[in-house]
């Protein structure tokens, strides 16, 4: 068989299209996302592989300009390391990790000086290296659970506190913790469940080091009305993550109207980093694709 016709004949046959539409979905995006949202690792292995070096390289080819990642502080120093310096090579902010180690069944900073105090603090302050290993600007910080046995405004007290001493330790680093009111139906018992409390403490603290973390999803579940909350604690606010409800998926999975509460947000002037704290709805790279067309949906 000539040539010529052997590669007609491979044309002509019903798989040799696959190999093309694989190729097409991995390569390059050149049009950046606008708003700057940040996937975490796992969210595109099906197509970059289990590395999350490689997982940040085909972000970054897709067109994002941001990454988070909670565990930061379980990596490895090295691999810390490695991780701002390819976030810088792309352009890419780095967005919150998680800073302190939560105990999930029992208070925290609830109780105000002890223990838990102390190892909120160390937590801080070893943040603060590892935020300079990976170029991070913000912390979560789950203040803990409800103390049964103490007055709620003591508790406000301790928690205010506690944070306003690890925000003194962060001040001269430039950095800040972003306190993140969780959803009573996912963590049930927690001190910390609405924005208008993070926003309070906030005030007590008064610190350019102390600001808040609004995740949407847990606020829709929590108290919903999300522009109008948004705009009563747009002072304070330094940085946002996505996820819909119900299901914590991708935009358009649920029901959240995302693209008028983004439009509100970047048109009120916010220009900080948008997590993407949420699962695919689908499995594999087809899944990852209905992620990576969802966020093209709802771009400003």
């Amino acid at each position: 068989m000539q040539r010529r016709n052997a590669i007609k004949l491979a044309a002509s046959l019903p798989f040799a299209a696959a190999p093309l539409a694989v190729k097409a979905q991995t390569t390059r995006n050149t049009n950046k996302f606008n708003l700057a949202f940040a996937p975490h690792a796992g969210m595109f292995k099906a197509h970059a592989g289990e590395d999350i070096l490689d997982q940040i390289r085909w972000a970054a080819d897709q067109g994002f300009t941001a990454w988070e990642d909670n565990n930061m502080p379980k990596r490895e120093p090295a691999l810390q390391a490695k991780i701002g310096e390819l976030l810088a090579k792309h352009n890419m902010t780095m967005g919150v990790f998680v800073a302190n180690k939560i105990n999930w069944k029992e208070p925290t900073l609830t109780k105000g000086a002890g223990e838990h105090r102390d190892e909120f603090l160390k937590d801080i302050q070893a943040s603060v290296e590892i935020a300079k290993r990976c170029n991070a600007k913000w912390m979560t910080v789950v203040p803990g659970f409800v103390e049964m046995r103490l007055e709620p405004m003591y508790q406000f007290a301790n928690v205010a506190e506690t944070l306003k001493q690890g925000a003194a330790i962060l001040e001269p680093h430039e950095l800040t913790i972003v306190l993140e009111p969780l959803n009573y139906r996912n963590h049930p018992g927690l001190f910390l469940t609405k924005a208008a409390q993070a926003y309070a403490l906030c005030k007590a603290v008064d610190s350019p080091a102390c600001k808040i973390l609004f995740d949407i999803y847990h606020q829709q579940i929590q108290e919903g009305n999300l522009i109008p909350n948004i705009d009563a604690a747009w002072d304070e606010i330094a940085y946002y993550q996505i996820g819909d409800n119900p299901g914590r998926k991708e935009p358009g999975t649920g029901e959240i109207n995302y693209a008028n509460v983004l439009a509100h947000i970047h048109n009120k002037g916010f220009r900080g980093v948008y997590g993407m704290e949420h699962g695919n709805s689908q499995d594999g790279k087809a899944g990852e694709m209905m992620v990576m067309d969802a966020y093209r949906k709802v771009d400003v």
